[in-house]
C-alpha cells in the first residue's frame, strides 16, 4: 500500500514505515502529524484518485530529526570586470516516518 500526498508545495510517495524527506517543519522531534492533501491511494490494485484530493485518505507521519544538505556553492562572474562571488546555501530538512496510511 502506497499514498501520493502533497505538503508544502511539493509531492512525495508514502509507504508504510518509509523515511522522508521534507521542508523544514517547525515540529518537535516525536510530534505526530496527520496530512490529509492525499492525491493517490493504491491498496493491493485498488486505486483512488482524488480530483483533487481523495476524501477521507490521511497519511500520518511522526517528526523523526532535523537535518541540513550538503552546501551548494553558487559562483558568480563577469569577465573583463575584475567581478567575482562565491555564494554557499545549504538547506534545511526535517525527516519524517510514516505510521500509518488510511484510505
Amino acid at each position: 500500500m502506497y499514498a501520493l500526498f502533497e505538503y508544502k508545495g511539493k509531492q512525495y510517495k508514502a509507504e508504510k514505515d518509509a523515511q522522508i524527506l521534507v521542508d523544514k517543519l517547525d515540529a518537535e522531534k516525536g510530534a505526530k502529524i496527520e496530512i490529509d492533501t492525499v492525491l493517490l491511494v493504491s491498496n493491493d490494485g485498488n486505486v483512488k484518485v482524488g480530483a483533487p484530493y481523495v476524501s477521507g485518505a490521511k497519511v500520518k507521519v511522526v517528526v523523526e530529526d532535523s537535518v541540513r544538505d550538503r552546501k551548494v556553492l553558487v559562483f558568480k562572474y563577469k569577465s573583463k570586470k575584475d567581478y567575482h562571488r562565491l555564494i554557499g546555501h545549504r538547506q534545511n530538512y526535517t525527516t519524517v516516518k510514516v505510521e500509518e496510511i488510511i484510505g
